[in-house]
């Protein structure tokens, strides 16, 4: 093998393990950051939907003046939603989601992590009555059960 064949053997080589390492080092930047985007905007998702939820809860304490029990709390809400005729007519309006989630008034109380419900809990031996909204999957959260300044608050502003 004379020296010119040698150094294109050896180019070509060379070439192809600098493509190799190059793809290697692209992917393993860009992968990482692609699952924590997905991860960022899940977690919008989440907060938009529960953030419409507290926008229900609002409109249910202001028809009926107080807002619904601890127990079947959140299964109240979804018959308001299903039943006012305001709510019929503006709800996809009023309560948008982040695509790909779409408003319905059964979704809004899943998280749309797992969908499991979200949780209500109602505290009526203060005044103004208190609540708190819990994402299952994640710390974020909406009220508090004994700070009024936190009533309708997220955590995570």
């Amino acid at each position: 093998m004379n020296i010119d064949t040698r150094n294109k053997i050896l180019s070509v080589v060379l070439g192809v393990v600098i493509l190799a390492l190059s793809w290697w080092l692209y992917d393993s930047i860009v992968t990482p950051y692609k699952i924590v985007e997905e991860r960022q905007a899940e977690t919008e998702r989440v907060r938009a939907r529960m953030l419409s939820l507290k926008d229900a809860l609002v409109q249910y304490e202001a028809k009926f003046g107080h807002f619904p029990p601890t127990d079947g709390g959140l299964d109240s809400i979804v018959t308001y939603l299903q039943t006012d005729s305001l709510m019929v007519a503006m709800g996809d309006t009023l309560f948008q989601q982040i695509p790909p989630l779409t408003y319905s008034p059964e979704s809004i109380i899943l998280a749309p992590r797992s969908g499991e419900r979200f949780s209500y809990t109602l505290n009526d031996t203060l005044r103004p009555p208190l609540y708190l909204l819990e994402d299952p999957d994640s710390d974020d959260l909406i009220g508090s059960l004994s700070r009024t300044t936190m009533r309708n608050a997220p955590n995570w502003n």
